[in-house]
């Protein structure tokens, strides 16, 4: 049975940047739990090679913008990381679409303060921190089903990809899932305290019903028009859009689809991608109607993302709940550090990197009082 201090469960941003924090901190003795065979949770790439203009351009199917104005613990990862940046492309007219009739022209307002992007996507900030860790600490396609609270040691049962199960040992958890997620998919042994998992279930899971769609064009041919590539439909299926493209590259649009989760799911396969397609071509023209790609990245049929709880809400940001519970066995041994335990940024990237902090310094908090109490005690 393989023994280590830290476990942390869930390869996305949250838990890949506490793995980085304890790496800088000298603490190598930990690891990362994935369930998907790929890291980054929530942050996913669609990529497309581009033989004109050398090089693999990357678009988000997660999130996909941060503020650096009002967001700075990110903007000093991103910083210390030496990632690129860019501003989100807002100059030009953006389109109104009504239930019916023609779109209308309406002059953009571009966000205040900006909203920017990272070359690369998001993809890169997983990349960045990826490539700082120790590979051995990182381990993919493996379900955490069970936590048993010991003595001194949480036993973490996990299943592979052909369903063979194993167990490891941990002295304290980082759940760097989403709450949701953590008390519908995992069985605790002594169960959580009630309150902790009320919490925990009526915390909406940010992206979890949501669906996000993604064209990618030669040329970004709307900027011609003096439009934005931004536009808002009452008629959809998408509600909102906005410009994707590379910079100095090829164009793209996403737009986020406003058809509810149950609805997508009862559609033919192919049919809301063609109604997507169509939409694109009413506001933006001929141009529109042949995409070198495009895709639908429904994150309500994703397993690890969405439970059926989030399946009949709107997926608001919620306030974050408790962390941990209040007493033991689970005080200080399993800390929530997923986007949603961020206090000011729920669900956002930067609550990913801030709850991933606050959780990581509240592990190494209750180190100290246990190496204190073993001290007293010896």
């Amino acid at each position: 049975m393989d023994t280590v201090h830290i476990a942390i469960i869930g390869g996305g941003l949250s838990g890949l940047f506490a793995a980085y924090q304890l790496t800088q901190q000298g603490i190598h003795d930990y690891v990362v739990i994935e369930a998907k065979e790929a890291i980054g949770g929530r942050i996913l790439s669609l990529n497309i090679d581009d033989e004109t203009k050398a090089g693999t351009h990357t678009f988000d199917l997660g999130p996909t913008w941060y503020w650096p104005d009002y967001q700075p613990q990110l903007r000093q990862v991103i910083d210390t990381l030496d990632l690129p940046t860019f501003e989100q492309h807002e100059t030009g007219d953006m389109l109104i679409e009504q239930a019916s009739g023609q779109p209308n022209r309406m002059r953009g307002y571009p966000n205040v303060p900006a909203s920017v992007r990272l070359y690369g996507g998001m993809g890169a900030l997983i990349d960045a921190l990826a490539d700082r860790l120790p590979p051995a600490n990182i381990r993919t396609g493996l379900t955490v089903k069970r936590l048993n609270s010991g003595e001194d040691r949480v036993e973490i049962n996990v299943a592979d990809t052909s369903g063979a199960s194993t167990t490891l040992r941990a002295e304290r958890v980082l759940l760097a899932i989403p709450p949701r997620i953590a008390v519908s998919r995992i069985v605790f042994d002594p169960p959580l305290p009630e309150s902790l998992v009320t919490a925990w279930r009526h915390t909406n899971t940010w992206m979890a019903p949501h669906a996000k769609h993604v064209a990618v064009y030669d040329t970004p041919f709307w900027r011609e028009q003096q439009l934005s590539g931004e536009a808002r439909s009452g008629r959809g299926p998408m509600a909102e859009i906005h410009d994707a493209s590379v910079p100095d590259g090829i164009g793209a649009l996403f737009g986020f689809i406003g058809v509810p989760p149950n609805v997508r799911a009862s559609l033919p396969e192919g049919a809301l991608l063609e109604k997507c397609r169509m939409q694109l071509i009413r506001l933006f023209g001929d141009k529109a109607a042949n995409p070198v790609a495009h895709v639908i990245k429904d994150w309500a049929a994703d397993s690890f993302v969405a439970t059926p709880e989030d399946l009949v809400g709107y997926g608001m940001h919620s306030s974050a709940p408790a962390s941990t519970a209040s007493s033991a066995p689970w005080h200080g041994r399993v800390i929530g550090i997923a986007s949603e335990w961020s206090p000011q940024f729920p669900g956002y990237v930067a609550g990913a990197v801030e709850a991933a902090s606050i959780g990581v310094r509240e592990l190494l908090v209750q180190d100290k009082r246990s190496m204190r109490t073993q001290s007293l005690l010896h």
